[in-house]
């Protein structure tokens, strides 16, 4: 007799060991047909796994985050075997699931064209169709390695000889095709039939310059193909996104391989960066934070006693001048701490709100440079709040506040909410976790915000709130935190003289809202498409002359509303106003103000939202209250609705 519990703790009895698939058969044939793997006992498995003793089993479908995983990895495997049939010179080395997809790596004598990635995909269809069972094979280390070896897959036999002596090698079979595997895979390939392949890029065997270069080909799986064809629709509404593109296009910044991962930031990308500056110094402010500015080179004395050298050594940049080691910022933590160690403080002081605007710099790979996004070279809006315990509840639900009042005026309203809780290997006591946790906790039942608790994903010294924003094209982009830190004060002798006249050690929570400037402002150029807010637009409006004898009032139209305080520049080229009224569309400048000899005489303005709205003809004070009006929306509103 076998007893299987579900997950909603009921039981079913059978006379025999049972299948996970026979099991879904057992409870509908509806669930027998979406079933694609199971979990027994906690591990997952394969739908034909035999199971011979009373067990726990989560059957998973189709439907469930775990199935469409395995979904993914099982479509990594059959772009493998196409790869295979249609270039056998072909070497397999790894295929994961990434987010949205997978990948697979191959050691081929020639790179892949777009016409390969067609006709890989076109047999892919094929091999699905066929029906191919998927089946699981366990086998002898030695005669595995001898196995691939033997028909050319020196990588394969790598692999297995790394994997620890404990595992059991598993491999997985479909039709005359073979691969190395954990699995579980879906039971056929007839359940793999959404899926598109999207790229061909270079990747070093094992991430390593040293190694042979490999070509690494990327693709998505869905259960359905209307999700594949939602996605798909995404990626290319992304494409045309791409903020590297438009802040080429609109001149915001460039890159160049002179200064790899850093931005040579041109006017109007420097008005974006220094207008979001201006602004997060003003909300601070107002926040009761006191605004400072640390070194960019320190000792690396500092980052060994704080204990970012033993974790962080290989990503700072450092140096040795006159017989002493440095290294440059690669965070601000430990010079915040120093700045509040200059003087005793009495609790009477906390909580203390210090931030600072702090360029860094870290030493990433290459490989992972892309554009603003992922650079060297960046600022944070970073701020330490050094606190007692019992503050920390009130700190954080401010700090909540706060960072919702910032989003929602960069025009971002759906926010999503992780509690990462204790990891195994960290500092401080359990007592210290539970306090922290339930702080952090409490703070967002507070607001009766929905979070998903993230079990062991907080860092060594604390647990966090994470807070990621969705933009208009559905992408999620994880940014602002809160973290708790119990270690890095009293590692850096941070100490404040409590009520009862003790010296105790502060809490100190790390926090940031937007990241870094250079990756928000990327993650606003698509989320705008450089169609910015009137108060974020390098040029908030453009005046345009029709013809010549309009040329001064242009000017002094151009004059006064720069007086003002608005980013206002004149077109006095001469060109057809149709070309500069399209020209400047295209640049996205949120306003287009014709000047022609009836304007002129009559004092006025045609103006023209970039959207081609024609708003008609408007006195000077028409157009001062038409910009203000534009800049004290922020982003609250669709940007096309000036």
């Amino acid at each position: 007799m076998v007893t299987v519990t579900l997950p909603d703790n009921s039981t079913r009895t059978f006379a025999s060991s049972i299948s996970v698939q026979d099991v879904a058969k057992n409870i509908g044939t509806g669930l027998a047909k979406a079933t694609v793997a199971g979990i027994v006992d906690g591990t997952q498995v394969d739908a034909d796994f035999i199971i011979h003793r009373d067990a726990r089993l989560t059957i998973l479908t189709d439907r469930s985050p775990e199935g469409l995983f395995i979904i993914r990895h099982s479509t990594a495997h059959l772009m493998a075997m196409a790869v295979k049939q249609l270039y056998p010179a072909a070497q397999v080395t790894i295929g994961p699931v990434i987010e949205n997809g997978f990948y697979y790596d191959f050691a081929y004598d020639r790179a892949f064209t777009p016409e390969d990635l067609e006709a890989i995909e076109s047999r892919m269809s094929e091999l699905a169709e066929q029906d191919h069972k998927i089946f699981r094979e366990e086998w002898d280390r030695e005669e595995a390695a001898e196995f691939f070896r033997g028909i050319g897959e020196d990588y394969k036999a790598e692999i297995i000889e790394d994997i620890p002596k404990t595992e059991t090698i598993s491999l997985y079979r479909q039709g005359d095709f073979i691969d190395l595997c954990r699995g579980p895979h879906v039971p056929s390939t007839i359940r793999l039939q959404s899926f598109k392949l999207l790229k061909v890029a270079g990747a070093y065997w094992r991430g390593d310059h040293n190694n042979a270069m490999l070509q690494r080909i990327y693709g998505t799986a869905w259960n359905t193909n209307k999700e594949l064809k939602a996605y798909v629709n995404r990626l290319a509404e992304a494409e045309k996104r791409d903020h590297r593109k438009i802040g080429k296009k609109l001149n915001f910044f460039h890159m160049q391989d002179d200064a790899p991962g850093s931005i040579f930031w041109h006017p109007k990308g420097w008005v974006i960066y220094q207008t979001i500056e201006r602004y997060m110094r003003l909300k601070q402010n107002e926040q009761g934070y006191q605004e400072i500015k640390t070194p960019q080179l320190v000792d690396f004395s500092l980052w060994q006693k704080s204990g970012h050298a033993d974790k962080f050594a290989e990503d700072m940049f450092q140096l040795r001048t006159e017989d002493r080691s440095y290294a440059v910022k690669p965070m601000n933590c430990p010079c915040h701490v120093q700045v509040f160690n200059q003087g005793l403080k009495s609790y009477r002081d906390l909580p203390l709100r210090l931030a600072e605007f702090g360029s860094c710099h870290r030493n990433e790979p290459s490989g992972s440079l892309h554009g603003v996004m992922r650079v060297r070279s960046f600022t944070q809006d970073d701020a330490h709040i050094f606190c007692t315990e019992d503050q920390i509840q009130s700190e954080v639900a401010m700090f909540i506040d706060f960072l919702h009042e910032v989003y929602r005026d960069f025009g971002f309203d759906e926010i999503i909410y992780r509690l990462s809780t204790r990891p195994i290997q960290r500092v401080g006591s359990d007592a210290d976790w539970d306090r922290a946790e339930k702080a952090l906790a409490d703070a967002l039942d507070l607001k009766a915000l929905p979070y998903e608790k993230l079990l062991g994903e907080g860092a060594f010294y604390g647990p966090k709130i994470e807070f990621s924003l969705k933009d208009c094209i559905g992408r999620i982009w994880q940014l602002g935190t809160i973290q708790v830190d119990f270690s890095m004060p009293g590692r850096l002798d941070a100490q404040y003289v409590a009520e009862d006249g003790m010296r105790k050690t502060p809490v100190m929570l790390h926090r940031a809202i937007l990241g870094s400037f250079e990756r928000f402002i990327g993650i606003l150029i698509e989320h705008y498409e450089g169609a910015f807010p009137v108060w974020l637009s390098p040029d908030q409006a453009v005046v345009a002359n029709i013809t010549g004898e309009q040329i001064e009032y242009c000017k002094e139209i151009t004059k006064s509303l720069r007086n003002k305080g608005f980013r206002v520049t004149s077109d006095l080229r001469n060109e057809k106003i149709g070309f500069k009224i399209r020209e400047h569309s295209m640049s996205r400048i949120p306003f287009i103000l014709v000047v022609g000899e009836r304007e002129r005489d009559t004092r006025t303005v045609s103006v023209r939202s970039r959207d081609g709205t024609d708003l008609g003809k408007k006195t000077l004070d028409d157009v001062l209250d038409i910009l203000e009006e534009g800049v004290k929306q922020l982003g609250r509103l669709d940007s096309s609705a000036e």
